[in-house]
């Protein structure tokens, strides 16, 4: 009787467990408002077809187009940080303070970019290309699965 009592309460124990560990992430898909989610839908569209452009972008890079480079970055990049900047406004306040961060990075790479391709420094320019890679990446995680589906 001892045995099965141990057993009920071990069962019961691991369901409680489960359930705990799910709690957090409906909790989460649930903290967004569906308005802020049709909002971040909109500018994650926006912002991945920004970040489809990274490839023409290494290109030019690789090539050492500094005239194309910019005009990639000041046409159809510039938006990108309008786009965070609504994404991140309608992000729960306990991922807004990182997806802050990762924002400001992505910019400052874009910035450093575009001074490098301004200045004609060839190694300069690789290596703001993949901090420019990197910080895309970075904030990609930072939106919200909700958002892609």
């Amino acid at each position: 009787m001892l045995k099965a009592l141990r057993r009920l309460a071990v069962i019961c124990l691991c369901v409680t467990l489960s359930l705990g560990l799910l709690a957090p992430a409906s909790v989460n898909a649930a903290g967004i408002k569906p308005d802020d989610l049709a909002v971040i839908r909109r500018q994650a569209a926006a912002f991945e077809a920004t970040k489809s452009r990274l490839p023409d972008l290494a290109r030019l890079v690789s090539a050492e187009d500094w005239v194309f480079t910019r005009n990639l970055l000041h046409g159809p990049m510039q938006e990108v940080g309008r786009e965070m900047l609504y994404i991140n406004q309608r992000l729960d306040r306990s991922e807004r303070k990182d997806a802050d961060k990762i924002a400001r990075k992505l910019k400052e790479a874009l910035a450093d970019l575009d001074e490098a391709a301004r200045l004609q420094d060839g190694s300069r320019l690789q290596r703001s290309y993949s901090a420019l890679a990197a910080s895309f990446d970075a904030y990609s995680d930072v939106i919200p699965a909700e958002a892609f589906s």
